[in-house]
């Protein structure tokens, strides 16, 4: 799960992150109001900033420098008035509902630090960069030696060596280690406490007054944590998610939208994987990731149809389902309730294996739908591929 930076900040701070003081609003007249509030802290200077759950704002034009409430109302007027588009949210944008207005600060130096998860060595490992204020991928791709990398304990944490080893190696000056080792401790605790997937910072400024502040910051959750943070899944911005994957979620489906054009409903994440795969080897790309689960009642296939049929790219789909706990009978059931409510107009490829296969089969054969049966998985891929060409 994602939340907002002005969100993130306020978590941060209180593990003693140090953040600029920030309101956030919703329109451009509250924007000139919290300038007013604010411009003494920063010298007549504020920032207005889109807060949606993509980076590249700024290139976006979704950050703006104002040194008057006239310009905070023109500033937060103009991102609110289109969808901003940056590198991260595709073409079509993101609608802008809330801006964080921020007090000015005199920058330093800009750095970069972040916390993530490394499945190579199984373990948190914070990041520190002295390429601060830059997407840390172009870094990570044109200049790798310049990101500093310390593998966190989970039981053990942060260690000061490793927090002044860092601090030195992005060109801290040594009477800000101190400072920079409370500041990395922070955050390590923040990503370990929370179940964070990821907690960055980016920009950490280093102002002419020798402070170390978060100028931006990003914290995203591992849902699977979230029951043990009701505050934090209280965060939560719908508006910021794809509708149809909130209403799978709803629906008890686990579904990703993708950007092809055939539409997959599967039992089991690593069943949905490979479908995935054969779908692309036999030359199609596949509209979405969807699991059903292993105990899918026959409202959720119906459900699982709906909401695949939504996009309307899809130009075939493929069901493939070994019924274990799922009976193949109640995954038959649904799709002939689906294909009757809905007016499939695409293909159909249905394969099925396990429990109460015969059964199944034959619901869909007595049903009246128009259904391309497959024997195998490789065959399936080969035949949705083939109908989806065709309906396209």
């Amino acid at each position: 799960m994602k939340i907002h930076e002005y969100q993130a900040k306020a978590i941060l701070k209180e593990y003693g992150v140090r953040t600029l003081q920030s309101v956030v609003v919703d329109d451009p007249a509250s924007a000139a109001k919290a300038y007013d509030e604010l411009q003494q802290l920063g010298d007549g200077l504020c920032v207005v900033k889109a807060q949606i759950h993509a980076g590249g704002r700024g290139k976006g034009g979704g950050v703006k420098l104002v040194r008057s409430a006239e310009e905070a109302a023109a500033a937060a007027a103009a991102i609110l008035a289109s969808p901003l588009v940056t590198p991260q949210t595709g073409p079509e944008g993101q609608p802008v509902k809330k801006l964080l207005v921020e007090a000015g600060s005199s920058i330093a130096n800009e750095l970069y630090v972040g916390l993530a998860l490394d499945r190579s060595v199984g373990v948190p490992v914070l990041m520190a960069s002295s390429e601060g204020g830059v997407e840390i991928e172009e870094v990570a791709a044109k200049t790798p030696e310049k990101i500093l990398r310390e593998s966190v304990d989970p039981t053990m944490g942060l260690q000061p060596y490793q927090a002044r080893r860092l601090a030195k190696g992005i060109g801290l000056a040594p009477e800000l280690w101190n400072q920079a080792t409370l500041f990395f401790h922070a955050l390590c605790r923040a990503y370990l406490e929370q179940d964070c997937s990821l907690a960055e910072i980016n920009p950490l400024v280093v102002t002419e007054d020798g402070q170390l502040i978060a100028l931006d910051a990003k914290m995203n959750f591992d849902g699977s944590g979230l029951y043990r943070h009701p505050g934090v899944a209280e965060l939560r911005d719908l508006d910021e998610e794809d509708p149809t994957e909130v209403e799978a979620a709803n629906a008890g489906l686990s579904y990703v939208n993708l950007d092809g054009n055939i539409g997959c409903l599967v039992n089991g994440a690593g069943l949905a994987m490979a479908t995935m795969d054969l779908i692309k080897l036999h030359g199609g790309e596949p509209a979405n990731f969807l699991d059903v689960g292993g105990g899918a009642t026959k409202d959720q296939v119906a459900a699982a149809f709906r909401i695949i049929l939504k996009d309307p790219a899809v130009k075939g789909i493929l069901v493939n389902i070994f019924g274990g706990i799922l009976r193949c009978t109640t995954l038959a059931d649904g799709i002939v309730a689906a294909a009757k409510e809905i007016d499939l107009s695409v293909p159909l490829v249905v394969r099925l294996e396990g429990t109460e296969v015969e059964e199944g089969r034959k619901t869909l054969e007595e049903s009246g739908v128009a259904i391309i049966t497959a024997t195998d998985m490789t065959d399936a891929a080969n035949k949705i591929v083939e109908a989806a060409g065709a309906s396209s």
